[in-house]
Formats: C-alpha cells, sequence, structure tokens
C-alpha cells in the first residue's frame, strides 16, 4: 500500500502513471464514488418521504418537474458510477491513464480534469468527428 504526502500532485517531472501517480488516481476515483453515493442516499431520502402533498396544481407541478429532474440526475450519476468502477478496474489490470485506441498516455492534464478518460484528446476528437459524420448520415 502506498502513502501519498498530503500535498502531492502528480506531475509531468515523474514516470507517467508511476505508483505514486497511480494511487493518486485511485484515490481521487474512490472519493468520487464515495460523494456520488452519499448525494444518491439524500436523493433516496428525499423520494421515500412520501407522495406529493400540495393541494395547488401549480405547486404540484412545480414539485413533480423537481423530482424527475433529481432522478434524471441521479440517473447520470448511477451511470458515471459505472464508469468509475471500470476506471478502478483498469487501474488494477495496470491500463488506467493509457488510451483505449493508441495503447498511448492520456495525459496528467486530462486525467486531473476526467479521472474516468479512456481516450487521449487526439483519440476522443477522431471519436467525436466520427460521430458527428454518422449522425448527420
Amino acid at each position: 500500500m502506498i502513502t501519498l504526502p498530503p500535498d502531492y500532485r502528480p506531475s509531468d517531472n515523474e514516470e507517467f502513471m508511476s505508483p505514486l501517480q497511480v494511487e493518486y488516481f485511485r484515490q481521487k476515483l474512490l472519493r468520487w464514488r464515495v460523494d456520488l453515493l452519499k448525494e444518491a442516499d439524500g436523493t433516496l431520502a428525499s423520494l421515500s418521504e412520501g407522495g406529493i402533498h400540495e393541494s395547488d396544481i401549480t405547486d404540484r407541478a412545480s414539485v413533480e418537474t423537481d423530482r424527475a429532474f433529481e432522478l434524471r440526475t441521479r440517473d447520470r450519476a448511477r451511470k458515471l458510477i459505472t464508469k468509475i468502477n471500470m476506471a478502478l478496474e483498469r487501474i488494477e489490470d495496470g491500463s488506467y491513464g493509457f488510451c483505449e485506441e493508441t495503447g498511448e498516455p492520456i495525459g496528467l492534464k486530462r486525467l486531473e480534469a476526467r479521472p474516468i478518460a479512456t481516450l487521449s484528446i487526439d483519440a476522443q476528437e477522431r471519436h467525436e468527428k466520427m460521430e458527428k459524420v454518422h449522425r448527420d448520415d
């Protein structure tokens, strides 16, 4: 088990996906997942409080809209948790931080901004261009 210094930040001056960098991203992903699960628990608690008790039709519609929005948000969080779990699996198998398409390093700045990234910026741009071309068909 690797212990990170409290102020550790990955740097381009060290070997890419060194043990310290891997542990840094593992902990970052685990914290993110815990935060999302806490939010989901809060949503579940608020939704299980019972039905809508508003007698005014406008208030009722507002409450229903808020609940629908919250459910969509939770669905996005659920999908994000799946991606976080997949990133943690890539950490375990040693492929984390490397582009699924090219095998090249994804880059620290990209991983810092989006720790669940599976493609380098160049590969992601190619992927998005292909999606756009096929979507326009």
